[in-house]
């Protein structure tokens, strides 16, 4: 039987590895000592395999464990616990990335629409996609949505709620979306463009699926949905729901913490490109290298490389780097993403003049649209 394949870096001494690597495959799996493993199946088959250990420089090494596909249970929230539950826990390890088989990933729709998907949709069939975001915080309804009238007129592709707009008592959640949603349609008649609005959906448990559903309602075009708060398998669910149908944009709230640290958690590459994917993003909001975050522009371009390289039947999703864009660093960021990438700009197109139809403009044409 087939069997799916993990890496890890695992740090370390030379002579401490092989111990290392065999507790991650009974951590993710069984969560006892080899010596109880029942023998049989469980010993031979369920506990993972270590496939490699291979330096990488230092004192850190590259780790391979396959693991039986039946661990996973056929469930994204199982396939996550047996990739890194217990393993993210402890200090050294970080998960680099992991391969499915073929049968798994049969099992995941991923992207619903991708870049090829988003171009349609907004009318951009080859020039780097804008994206932008509603803001401040405390702004309400009818001041939020003479922004997206003014954005949308610029010619933004994708305008979002920033992920701080929620169902605040300044500008509640469904008055909110009608109002932005009305904006957007009235600047689109006025200029035939087809910008779309994105409201974040990133509510409790209870409230997720209930938004996404009035903003489709309502005419919303995309959405904005925060994984690090409501959960991987939400955006899976939501990004699955035929009657829903939207764009995702993946926003990384909350989930800066799990690739900070070079020795644990996780790459860039795989929180912010395979997994948001695999869970059906469109859209992978990140911070841009030289911008007020610290990403470099190695772990950007291999969170591009996790969205944009070919992975069984996924659509490759746009990389959407934001912070720190600025109208002078357009020539740099052009030559680093080339096409293929949404630009998230909000103070860049805030403080460029006074007037954001003309900032946007501005911005557009710097990207030569």
């Amino acid at each position: 039987m087939d069997r799916f394949t993990v890496t890890y870096h695992v740090t370390g001494q030379e002579d401490e590895i092989a111990k290392r690597a065999l507790g991650i495959a009974l951590e993710q799996t069984i969560e006892l000592p080899a010596n109880l493993a029942t023998p049989g199946f469980v010993a031979d088959e369920v506990v993972g395999q270590i496939l490699s250990t291979e330096a990488l420089g230092g004192d850190v090494w590259e780790v391979k464990i396959s693991y039986h596909p039946d661990a996973a249970g056929g469930e994204l929230t199982q396939l996550l616990n047996v990739i890194f539950g217990n393993s993210s826990i402890q200090s050294g390890i970080r998960l680099a990335s992991f391969e499915l088989t073929e049968a798994m990933m049969a099992q995941f729709k991923g992207p619903r629409f991708g870049v090829a998907g988003l171009r349609e949709l907004v009318g951009v069939p080859e020039k780097p996609l804008i994206q932008t975001a509603l803001k401040p915080m405390g702004t309400d309804a009818k001041g939020l949505a003479e922004l997206a009238y003014k954005f949308a007129l610029g010619g933004v592709d994708v305008i979002k709620d920033d992920h701080g707009l929620a169902n605040q008592v300044w500008a509640p959640f469904e008055e909110r979306v009608e109002a932005c949603v009305a904006a957007v349609n009235k600047a689109n008649a006025e200029t035939g463009g087809k910008t779309v609005y994105a409201p974040n959906v990133s509510g409790d448990f209870t409230a997720v699926m209930q938004w996404a559903k009035f903003a489709k309602q309502a005419g919303a075009g995309a959405l904005l949905l925060c994984p690090g708060l409501t959960g991987f398998d939400a955006m899976r669910t939501i990004a699955d729901d035929d009657s829903i149908a939207l764009p995702i944009i993946a926003h990384p709230s909350l989930l800066g913490g799990n690739v900070t640290s070079q020795a644990s958690g996780f790459s860039h590459r795989v929180l912010f490109g395979q997994i948001a994917r695999l869970c059906g993003a469109d859209s992978s909001v990140y911070p841009n290298y030289g911008g007020r975050f610290g990403f470099s522009k190695q772990e950007c371009l291999s969170i591009v490389d996790g969205c944009l390289s070919a992975w069984g039947h996924l659509k490759t999703v746009f990389p959407t780097p934001g912070g720190g864009m600025t109208l002078d660093r357009v020539e740099d960021m052009q030559a680093t993403y080339g096409n293929e990438v949404m630009y998230l700009i909000g103070g860049g197109l805030y403080g460029l003049t006074d007037d954001l139809v003309k900032s946007t403009r501005i911005f557009r044409e710097a990207l030569g649209r």
